[in-house]
């Protein structure tokens, strides 16, 4: 297994904007519908803070929840998960496997073939279109 991809705090600050350091390094949930401009083409979402790829687009789907969802992650090993009890309820934490960026939570209300969602920040991630030229 790779060592962590670790950076001391104030170099996450350096790194990362406000809302993506409050997101992934202190465990914020940005607003819901602050993604209006999400991509919906074909690519792969990689993590903002350690370039990692997460989820592929063929997973993608629109929960109605406001922020973007995903039936699956890219590979078992991209993501980790842990119980989340805070906000007087039990849920399970999303954290990229790679650098432990906090990322969402997964739900088991999602469509087949998982039944699974992951309610992903959208600040947390970055895309690569699979064509680039169709910018």
């Amino acid at each position: 297994m790779a060592p962590k991809f670790t950076k001391s705090d104030s170099e996450w600050r350096a790194r990362l904007s406000d809302l993506a350091y409050k997101v992934t390094r202190k465990g914020a949930t940005e607003r819901p519908f602050s993604h209006d401009d999400f991509p919906d083409r074909k690519g792969q979402f990689r993590c903002i803070c350690c370039n990692a790829p997460l989820f592929h687009s063929d997973a993608k789907f629109d929960s109605g929840t406001g922020w973007p969802s995903f039936y699956q992650p890219i590979s078992e090993s991209a993501i980790t998960t842990r119980e989340d009890s805070s906000w007087f309820s039990k849920r399970i934490e999303v954290l990229c496997a790679n650098c432990d960026a906090h990322l969402g939570h997964v739900f088991e209300d999602g469509p087949p073939p998982t039944g699974l969602r992951y309610c992903i920040n959208g600040i947390a991630l970055l895309f690569d279109p699979e064509d680039p030229a169709a910018d």
